[in-house]
């Protein structure tokens, strides 16, 4: 049984029995769901590095963005730009090596705007002992460079990126990996993001998932994926979890 909450605009959906806030680590998701970039530094890398190391000129127009990986989305850009795969593979190290260095060198210019709730619910968890970490379409680097700028780096542990995992599922994989190392073998382990794609990639590793409507989906149209826990904002589900304890 699902139980659901409506306060105006705040919405919370939590599946009977599961405890969202009693697990013992946890993957979050960086953009959409811990912050969003008011700026292109990231977007910008990706054609800038290709044009620097290929010559070649790529838009990430037609490219579905949300809960993709940036090595899916650099070869789904070249796919559009007519660059056959046997162009692209041997370039792809150096390409990636070069988008981290491009926000790198841009990352004064990086202005993420947390969403609601994340540093009551990072500092919440952490207290109840759970082990945090991210688990993001981002390559390392970058998303590193992200969380620091938004002054969340001390929440978090380790974290999976798309350096050598390009399809999402195996990107929560290896977190997941990661954070059964650090938490114990048989720890439970909680995805948290704003896509239907960050659902399908923990329930793929038989992980639960709470979603939370600050990305480019709504609440109504991430419930459709069945997630354990679904809120417009962390914070909303932080409000009602504390309202029922």
């Amino acid at each position: 049984m699902q139980t659901t909450q409506q306060n105006n605009e705040a919405r919370t959906a939590i599946e009977g029995g599961f405890a969202w806030d009693a697990q013992d680590a946890y993957l979050f998701d960086i953009d959409g769901t811990l912050l969003r970039s008011r700026d292109r530094v990231h977007m910008d890398s990706l054609p800038a590095t290709v044009r620097e190391v290929m010559g070649i000129e790529v838009s990430l127009e037609g490219v579905s963005l949300a809960g993709n990986t940036d090595t899916s989305i650099l070869r789904e850009a070249c796919a559009l730009a007519g660059v056959p795969p046997e162009v692209l593979e041997p370039q792809m190290a150096a390409i990636l090596e070069g988008m981290c260095a491009n926000v790198a060198v841009r990352r004064h210019e990086l202005q993420p705007i947390l969403m609601p709730g994340v540093e009551e619910t990072l500092k919440y968890l952490a207290s109840r002992g759970a082990t945090l970490g991210v688990a993001t379409g981002n390559l390392e680097m970058i998303g590193w460079i992200k969380v620091e700028r938004a002054g969340l780096r001390e929440w978090f542990r380790f974290g999976g990126f798309s350096d050598q995992f390009p399809v999402r599922s195996d990107l929560i994989g290896n977190a997941a990996k990661k954070a059964r190392e650090l938490a114990g073998a048989h720890a439970s382990i909680c995805v948290v993001g704003d896509t239907p794609r960050d659902i399908d990639a923990a329930h793929a590793n038989g992980l639960p998932v709470i979603a939370v409507a600050t990305g480019h989906f709504s609440f109504d149209e991430l419930l459709e994926y069945k997630p354990e826990a679904c809120a417009t904002t962390l914070a909303d589900l932080l409000h009602a979890t504390r309202g029922t304890t």
